[in-house]
């Protein structure tokens, strides 16, 4: 009876605005940086750092599907970790100095041989992968933690959700106008705006260790093997894994040509920092979502997302040359994209109830990593992979003139190339509406149980 009433008491505490500040710097500070890479690097990797399309294309590739399968190994070790601290803060503590040091030195540019720069290029983007799953996998992770209050933690996934957002919206619209600033060349620019990037990252992830609680500390690991049960016919997850995979796809191939699109297709290479500054429409989506899922299920609601997202990609093939056209079909899509990014952490929580209900194991760290870290580094990879290859079968060439072929092939992978990936995603979830409609029975057994397990 004990155990139940403060489980009761603490449910209802409040979580001062300051700590949703501090919840939210985590996404701030990903964001800053991660976006920077998804963004930019091929970019970066071509026309600066002096890499082939197809040595950086294959540098996306293999590091992104290797470092990928680093989530499952992050969440065996967020299962497992007991500290002081909590189970998934101090991760903020011990991987946001390598988090921002590779970032660093990913955008250094040392003058090496044509091999040298490739071998630095696959190390430091592998390295890089791999710390920000250790900052980015806690942050998910840690949310059924930080309050037992159903509204209380929405307000920290709504809070968190729009500190990533001012991340992105910083470094998506102003690195451009930084790099110009703080280098009097392309390679000094990028690595000083990489400095002070990672200065601003290192310092939101101190606030964020030094200013959250966690208040449900495990009393016992959760063995790899149980983790791994805990996805056994867990087919909601799966869906999800996989829709999700499919929505970084199509956000990275849109994302990572807008500076091919707007300097060779446009001649104005700065409307860049424009359309990247309209992803801030997202906020239109992610606001209405609590207001879409009282009306309509989860599932309908991603899915309009993810066609909604489509179908601004695709009015982008019939802007031509006008700005205003183009800015209205980004901001279109970007609040399909809103949708899209935000939904399936919310739904991510109802598959690991459902593990619990289907299997007897709650592994948050495991499930968690794989549907949020893995399928964000997959699809982000391979998202980013899939215009390089386009465009270096079309004969794209760093700083040249670009030839039709290659003009069609630019405007392919901004606006069709996307869309199709987002379409997939869109039918796929319609896999997930039996397990939707499963979810009010499995958390009533739940708490029954739990109920239970108290009154032993």
């Amino acid at each position: 009876m004990k155990s139940s009433v403060g489980n009761a008491i603490n449910s209802k505490v409040k979580i001062p605005f300051h700590r949703m500040l501090a919840y939210a710097s985590t996404d701030a500070a990903g964001n800053l940086l991660y976006t920077t890479v998804t963004t930019f690097i091929l970019y970066y990797f071509t026309d600066v750092f002096g890499l082939s399309i197809a040595a950086a294309g294959t540098i996306l590739l293999a590091a992104r599907i290797l470092d990928a399968f680093d989530a499952p190994i992050w969440g065996f070790i967020i299962d497992h970790t007991h500290t002081k601290w909590g189970q998934s803060r101090p991760y903020w503590l011990w991987m946001a100095f390598p988090f921002a040091i590779f970032f660093v030195l990913m955008f250094w540019s040392p003058d090496l041989s044509t091999t040298g720069k490739f071998w630095w290029a696959l190390i430091t983007y592998l390295l890089f992968g791999i710390s920000y799953t250790g900052i980015g996998t806690p942050i998910t992770s840690i949310l059924p933690n930080l309050s037992n209050d159903s509204d209380q933690r929405i307000k920290l996934n709504s809070t968190r959700s729009i500190g990533g957002m001012i991340g992105y919206f910083i470094t998506a619209t102003f690195t451009l106008s930084f790099v110009s600033f703080f280098g009097s060349t392309p390679q000094s620019g990028w690595r000083n705006t990489a400095i002070v990037l990672g200065i601003i990252g290192f310092a939101l992830l101190m606030f964020a260790f030094a200013d959250t609680r966690e208040i449900n500390k495990p009393k016992k690991a959760v063995s790899i093997l149980s983790s791994i049960k805990a996805a056994k016919s867990n087919w909601p997850w799966f869906i999800l894994v996989i829709v999700f995979i499919f929505y970084w796809l199509g956000n990275a191939s849109r994302t990572s040509v807008v500076v091919y699109y707007t300097q060779y297709n446009l001649g104005q290479k700065g409307f860049a920092s424009i359309l990247n500054a309209l992803v801030m429409v997202q906020l239109v989506g992610m606001i209405a979502i609590p207001f879409l899922v009282k009306k309509f299920r989860k599932t309908y609601v991603l899915m309009a997302g993810m066609f909604l997202a489509a179908f601004g990609q695709i009015l982008i093939a019939f802007t031509g040359q006008s700005l205003i056209a183009l800015s209205v079909a980004w901001s279109i899509a970007s609040i399909g994209t809103g949708i899209s990014v935000t939904l399936p952490f919310a739904m991510l929580a109802d598959t690991v109830d459902y593990g619990e209900w289907k299997n007897g194991i709650r592994a948050s760290g495991f499930l968690t990593a794989i549907g949020s870290s893995f399928a964000i580094k997959m699809g982000s990879g391979l998202g980013g992979y899939a215009p390089s290859v386009v465009l270096a079968h079309a004969g794209y060439k760093a700083g040249a003139v670009q030839n039709s072929q290659v003009l069609s092939a630019i405007k392919f992978s901004i606006s069709y190339l996307p869309a199709i990936f987002f379409i997939i995603g869109g039918l796929l979830i319609l896999l997930y509406i039996k397990f939707e409609k499963q979810e009010t029975g499995i958390r009533t057994t739940l708490l029954e149980r739990r109920g239970s397990l108290n009154e032993d």
